[in-house]
């Protein structure tokens, strides 16, 4: 009896030491991944993606862009694994073959924000009427600029449009090429008031933020998907898992962001 239980007790030891051994990846199964993401999400991933990493054994490898800047280094053939852009990017990235199909998945949206300097006059932009003439009454503005391809530059230009304003705020305006530009300007005293993305509060000091009204609010929403070159897409596709997990989902919510 005893020599059976010794040899019973052996075997589970030895099969759970199978299981570990399964669970962890050797060397020569870990990968080394791409990840092309929006400058925005640099308040989240560096934090991130060290616990991916721990409970994988795969290395990520991080380029930050506009998502302008992201789908046009997939079509000239930029090697990368997972890509994130706009749903409408990503759509059109996966026409052309550059992402596959059916590996498209929601990260994260963020919406948009009034910023001035800590501690300046609060704006009132509660309604769209309000917001118009806050902006009209700034000595100096900070936006985006729409011709580097972030979605916060596009969407402000498209709203400055829409309002009537372009024209009257042309000469008050600074144009940045990110959306966390806008907000490091307004910290530095650079720009009375800027729009930008509400996640930028999270890392940049010195701000006061407020949300756009309705009629004037939108969200830029990202999405990952594999690369269709990529040589890794089963470590590509646990990455956007863990993307789209619990844990990733708090960290991002911490830092401005909404999560499906």
């Amino acid at each position: 009896m005893f020599k059976r239980s010794v040899a019973a007790a052996i075997a589970v030891a030895a099969f759970s030491s199978l299981l570990l051994v399964a669970a962890v990846p050797s060397p020569a199964q870990a990968a080394d991944i791409e990840l092309l993401g929006p400058v925005s999400l640099r308040v989240v991933l560096p934090g991130l993606l060290p616990q991916f990493e721990e409970s994988s054994g795969h290395k990520i490898t991080v380029g930050y862009a506009t998502l302008g800047a992201i789908t046009k280094r997939l079509v000239e053939g930029e090697a990368v694994d997972v890509a994130m852009v706009s749903p409408e990017q990503n759509e059109e990235l996966q026409k052309r073959g550059k992402l596959m199909a059916g590996s498209r998945a929601e990260i994260a949206r963020v919406g948009f924000t009034v910023f001035v300097r800590k501690g300046a006059p609060k704006p009132d932009v509660g309604s769209v009427d309000a917001l118009k003439l806050a902006l009209l009454a700034a000595k100096s503005i900070v936006l985006g600029d729409p011709a580097a391809g972030g979605g916060a530059g596009v969407y402000t230009a498209g709203l400055m449009e829409r309002l009537g304003l372009a024209a009257d705020i042309k000469a008050r305006t600074k144009l940045v090429k990110s959306g966390t530009e806008v907000a490091e300007a307004v910290a530095k005293g650079e720009a009375e008031i800027g729009i930008g993305v509400a996640s930028d509060a999270a890392i940049v000091p010195g701000l006061d933020a407020f949300p756009l009204p309705t009629g004037a609010q939108s969200y830029s929403v990202y999405v990952a998907g594999v690369s269709s070159g990529s040589k890794q897409v089963d470590a590509a596709k646990a990455l956007i898992v863990f993307l789209t997990s619990p844990a990733s989902k708090q960290a991002l919510k911490a830092n401005g962001f909404e999560t499906p």
